[in-house]
């Protein structure tokens, strides 16, 4: 195979080893795992604190469908098909009493054991403090760390990894799972957008040996001497450490299984990274299509699906990870809640106040935070939303300074004063 000259090698090697590539599912076909990559991560060069993954729940997530105030009668009298069944009601699919006046959603089921293993907290009526309904304003807020201010372009979690103090240059440091980078990675910062650890490398899942004697042939040409060939090696590295890792084959442990999703293929993907040990210290995925507005279904049909994904990907993230979750904390959230009134689609329209997760061995799980508001009408938010009485950055710094170890708060969300510690971790 002849090579042909490149006049742009740095966007043909971007264009060889990137975009537009699909999910991978799992391989459980081989009971070997890879050793350590110590190429990337050296010995005693890993994370000081915690690994954070974080989840976005993209369209707006029914807080109140799936953390249910079961104990308020406003929730039943304004959701006359929506609602979920009081725990005591006897009912098959009644909500799941966490604590007595909220419940799971019966769908967030295989979240209950975590629960009761005091590994998962839930904060409700949380959420970004700016008003907007839109979107992509509100995902924008968040992400960027800075409700009602688009000023600073650069995402919290790029902040929070230029100002932790790591001696950690692996490529896998930060890793956004997906097509491209969500913008809480956006900045200064370099992060990997990585859709699939099998199609990273060049020629996919199903490498040829033509392809393989091309890539030689790259390498080769990047030998030659150039201001890209650092940034040639590296990508070459990269690629070679993931077909590792696709080669050792992965079975996730301690009985875990993964849904057939995109969600679960993501965590599956993460936990590989984690268990390789390849200098890994934050990841961000999404779970998207929460908006609601109609044929939202009670027991059946979108939200409850989603629910079901959602936490059995998670709960198979948790118990395939193990004891490694003494050093991993999952943080979830969503850009706003929706509104206490089902409309008249079987829906609920964008609202105000959510709820967020958080997963992990140092987490005070077994309980639900924040200073709940009430549904009462004198009580909600606007038109009728549920009010928002924590902020979501009070939780995300709480996380950063007490599991991340990283104190510089005022530079990850400037112009905001964290006032408000719940002591949802553990230091």
């Amino acid at each position: 195979m002849q090579m042909k000259s490149i006049a742009n090698r740095s966007d043909y090697l971007y264009r060889s080893t990137g975009g537009g590539i699909p999910w991978i599912a799992h391989r459980p076909n081989t009971e070997r795992w890879l050793p350590r990559m110590t190429f990337f991560s050296p010995h005693g060069i890993e994370p000081k604190g915690d690994i954070l993954v974080v989840v976005f729940q993209r369209g707006g997530m029914d807080a109140l469908n799936a953390v249910i105030p079961h104990a308020e009668s406003q929730y039943y009298n304004l959701r006359p098909t929506l609602a979920i069944a009081e725990p005591k009601s006897g009912q098959d699919n009644a909500a799941i009493d966490l604590d007595g006046f909220f419940g799971f959603h019966p769908a967030l089921r295989s979240l209950k054991d975590i629960w009761d293993n005091g590994a998962l907290a839930l904060v409700h009526a949380s959420g970004s403090p700016d008003p907007t309904h839109s979107h992509f304003d509100a995902m924008d807020f968040m992400e960027r760390g800075t409700p009602g201010h688009k000023q600073i372009s650069s995402g919290w979690l790029s902040r929070h990894l230029q100002t932790a103090a790591s001696e950690n240059d692996s490529p896998f440091r930060a890793v956004g799972i997906g097509h491209m980078l969500p913008s809480s990675l956006m900045g200064a910062f370099p992060a990997t957008a990585l859709q699939s650890i099998a199609n990273f490398h060049l020629g996919g899942a199903h490498q040829t040996e033509q392809i393989a004697e091309f890539q030689a042939s790259l390498i080769d040409m990047y030998r030659s001497g150039s201001s890209l060939d650092s940034q040639a090696e590296l990508t070459f590295n990269v690629s070679d450490t993931l077909a590792s890792i696709v080669e050792a084959g992965y079975q996730p442990a301690n009985g875990a299984e993964y849904p057939d999703s995109r969600f679960g293929g993501g965590l599956m993907q993460i936990a590989q990274l984690i268990k390789a040990e390849v200098g890994l210290e934050v990841a961000a995925l999404d779970i998207g299509g929460w908006d609601t507005h109609a044929g939202q279904g009670a027991l059946s049909g979108s939200m409850p699906s989603l629910l079901t994904d959602f936490a059995d990907s998670l709960s198979a993230f948790y118990f395939d990870l193990g004891e490694k979750f003494d050093k991993v904390t999952v943080v979830t959230m969503s850009e706003f809640g929706r509104r206490l009134e089902e409309n008249g689609n079987g829906g609920t329209d964008h609202g105000h106040g959510g709820v967020m997760f958080l997963m992990g061995n140092n987490i005070n799980g077994g309980k639900v935070y924040g200073d709940w508001p009430g549904l009462s009408s004198n009580d909600l938010y606007g038109p009728g939303d549920l009010e928002i009485t924590t902020d979501f950055r009070n939780i995300l710094a709480e996380i950063i300074q007490n599991r991340l170890l990283n104190d510089s708060i005022d530079q990850i969300f400037p112009n905001y004063a964290n006032d408000q510690i719940l002591g949802v971790t553990n230091l």
